[in-house]
């Protein structure tokens, strides 16, 4: 198949989130199961000097943006056979020090910036040589793209329309904007009822409403917004799609997250010869500043600081559990509050706990292999991959049971002869301390922490195996776009 994504970030280029990676991942991996595949991205800051193989592209975009026209670049990478990058170049919207917002505050140009985004993508789609049989699209960013596909399709004849697959990556953040935002982009008022949501303009509706197939990243995932408690106020919207709606698993780019060959770890290991994990932890401890101890058991977590991540019952459930012989290590960044709040507890216990604000990538890495048990007590989670990277790494998840945490991690209450790892149900600090205190046998005990860590590192969530089920998705886009 000849397939054009369209995204606003994308792993290695620019990313926030699980977006970038899902993204990055599923299009390298169809391009190796023998597609024509490109990905069409926001040209942010500093992606063309430190990736000094991006190209501008003799191509000149000049695109309707209510009532004026803006002009663009295209810029392009192709890095390994049947895969282009294509990066959309307007410096007035994407050269900025964020993607989406600074200092926690949106840009409040969003809605022109994204609109711009998506129609260059409709743009690119028509008169790309790729010619693509599949568009596509992801997040609120791209919610409008099905929108603009069906007024091309009605302004102007188009021979190959493609089929626009949308994918929800988190449905709690829709793209609302005030009803103005509408005259942007320049289509008939008929398409009002499409994008209207409690009176202003709600991206994510109008993919949910029009694009062709539906995804989301986990199987878990597409049952729980289909209920009002993970719905976000579009369950009911998505119960009428439901027979165009599935649930995806993400799947893990093994070429970067490995325990051998990797250059972000001093120390490898693997399945056969864990000896290499250990080391990796007293690295780990020396690294932050810890007490470098084989034996007290080390958690971490790796990041947004939001609400939806558990932040706050985690915070809690630390309180009572630093007080315990462990010791905890966090790397990221969001919600100021959340952020003094581990800064502070760091301060109180600055022999147990180590805190490191914002991402850092090589450090990211270091910390999934030296750690021992790794918390994702997300109030929802639509997939999550931290704790499928833990696993390849032999650390072992703790998580509350829900969308893709759900999936992806087997309890010993589910599976005795086979776990890897410990859920819990109720999203309360009490359940997560009862969680982390089972931990601590597991540490205790060294043949069945092996076992578990084994166990772990023997599960396959395989860009491959994804690929298939998308493929068998955009089978079903094509018969009904």
């Amino acid at each position: 198949m000849r397939i054009l994504f369209a995204s606003s970030e994308v792993h290695p280029f620019s990313k926030t989130g699980g977006l970038a990676d899902m993204v990055g991942a599923l299009a390298k991996a169809a391009a190796r199961a023998g597609h024509e595949v490109g990905v069409v991205s926001p040209l942010y800051r500093g992606i063309r000097e430190r990736f000094p193989a991006v190209r501008r592209v003799e191509w000149h975009l000049e695109l309707p943006l209510g009532g004026q026209r803006v002009g663009g670049e295209l810029w392009a990478f192709s890095p390994e056979s049947r895969l282009t990058f294509y990066f959309v170049g307007q410096p007035g919207f994407f050269d900025r020090n964020g993607l989406y917002n600074e200092r926690g505050v949106d840009y409040g140009d969003n809605a022109e910036r994204f609109f711009f985004f998506s129609k260059a993508v409709v743009h690119l789609a028509r008169y790309l040589p790729l010619q693509p049989e599949i568009l596509h699209v992801n997040d609120w960013q791209t919610g409008v793209v099905p929108l603009l596909v069906r007024h091309q399709q009605q302004v102007e004849a188009w021979s190959t329309v493609p089929a626009v697959v949308f994918t929800i990556h988190n449905l709690a953040y829709q793209g609302w904007f005030a009803p103005q935002k509408f005259e942007l982009l320049n289509v008939s008022p008929a398409f009002w009822s499409d994008v209207e949501h409690h009176g202003g303009l709600n991206c994510m509706k109008v993919g949910i409403a029009l694009a062709d197939v539906l995804t989301t990243v986990s199987p878990r995932y597409a049952r729980e917004v289909l209920t009002p408690e993970y719905g976000e106020g579009l369950d009911w919207l998505l119960r009428q799609r439901q027979a165009r709606f599935f649930g995806i698993l993400n799947g893990v780019d093994y070429d970067e997250w490995k325990t051998t060959d990797n250059p972000h770890l001093k120390y490898p290991y693997s399945i056969r010869n864990l000896s290499g994990k250990a080391r990796n932890k007293a690295a780990l401890q020396e690294e932050l500043g810890l007490p470098v101890r084989p034996n007290a058991p080390l958690f971490a977590t790796i990041s947004r600081l939001t609400e939806q991540k558990g932040i706050s019952i985690e915070l809690a459930a630390l309180e009572e559990m630093l007080h315990s012989d462990i010791q905890f290590v966090l790397l990221g960044s969001g919600e100021p509050h959340f952020e003094r709040a581990f800064l502070e507890l760091a301060a109180r216990f600055p022999q147990k706990a180590a805190v490191r604000l914002g991402y850092d990538t090589p450090l990211s890495h270091r910390i999934e292999a030296g750690s021992d048990f790794y918390l994702m007590p997300s109030k929802f989670e639509p997939c999550g991959l931290n704790q499928m990277f833990s696993l390849r790494y032999g650390t072992i998840p703790i998580v509350r049971a829900v969308g893709g945490l759900a999936d992806t991690v087997v309890d010993a209450a589910e599976n005795p002869t086979c776990p890897t790892g410990i859920k819990f149900h109720s999203f309360s600090a009490a359940a997560l301390v009862k969680a982390m205190r089972k931990a601590l046998a597991i540490f205790a005990d060294p043949n069945l922490l092996m076992f578990y860590r084994r166990n772990g590192m023997r599960m396959d969530f395989s860009w491959e195996r994804t690929v298939r089920e998308y493929e068998a998705v955009y089978s079903k886009a094509k018969e009904h776009g």
